[in-house]
């Protein structure tokens, strides 16, 4: 985690390079603004991490119940507000800066990601993607506790055969953002809008990837969510002692880590 904090701001410039292939002029700018961003995450979120991550270690000792679960979830999913609210401002200007042989770039990646995730997820053997979904689950399940038992497995298992997860329609919606995208930015560039309309429209396509406009979605998202907490309670109520030491040595591990990159920023001048 700390290596990968400390590339950040390169690692963030590479992927959105990928999409929008930034031309001599918008890479120093894209560059500064995300090193930027990444000083000021460092200075004031990650101090709020070390407290959440130490919490959650106390969780992790105890029995859950789902509602818990899905209150802690919550709490996490919180913590992208302040990250979003400052990086959007930060964005217009190269927003504003985009061409539309740049838009078409991000389109043709688009394509590309999408060929990625049917090839993850929605493979044409029902039972090949099942036991593809069952391997994630295992692989997370067990980065937080350690090996899983023949009980704990056979349970998951049977879990997550019975999930309301649909990775079609969750491709469906996600086209269908990529949509948005690409639309909302086709007309802010051939418009020349303005810096504050250019900031309305992309906190406009903030809140639609938050909370899809779509009611079946999210009906669907809401399903899942209730589902996955359910699922996480059972199997955290599962765990041993030993499997729950596991877990609480893992978030002290990422404790750690936020701290030590907390402590590098306020050491910085």
């Amino acid at each position: 985690m700390r290596f990968a904090y400390g590339q950040g701001p390169d690692l963030a410039y590479w992927w959105l390079d990928g999409y929008a292939d930034f031309n001599d002029e918008q890479t120093p700018r894209a560059r500064d603004a995300l090193s930027e961003w990444f000083r000021w995450h460092r200075a004031t979120q990650l101090p709020d991490y070390v407290q959440f991550l130490t919490r959650l270690q106390g969780h992790a000792t105890e029995p859950i119940t789902a509602p818990q679960v899905c209150g802690l979830y919550a709490q996490a999913w919180s913590r992208l507000d302040p990250m979003i609210d400052r990086a959007l401002p930060a964005a217009v200007e190269t927003v504003q800066s985009l061409t539309l042989a740049q838009i078409a770039h991000i389109e043709r990646k688009y394509a590309k990601v999408n060929a990625d995730f049917r090839s993850d997820y929605l493979q044409p053997d029902p039972a090949e993607r099942l036991e593809e979904s069952i391997e994630r689950a295992v692989s997370r399940a067990e980065m937080l506790y350690g090996s899983l038992d023949d009980t704990q497995l056979a349970h998951l298992k049977r879990a997550i055969a019975a999930s309301p997860f649909d990775p079609q329609l969750w491709l469906q919606e996600r086209m269908l953002r990529q949509q948005d995208v690409v639309k909302t930015l086709r007309r802010l560039v051939t418009e020349r809008a303005p810096a504050d309309q250019t900031l309305a429209a992309l906190r406009v396509l903030v809140v639609h990837a938050q909370r899809s406009p779509r009611e079946v979605y999210l009906k669907y998202q809401a399903r899942l969510h209730e589902y996955n907490c359910k699922l996480a309670a059972e199997l955290h109520n599962s765990t041993s002692r030993e499997q729950r030491l596991a877990a609480v040595k893992k978030l002290k591990s990422w404790e750690e880590d936020a701290r030590a990159l907390a402590a590098d920023a306020a050491r910085a001048p």
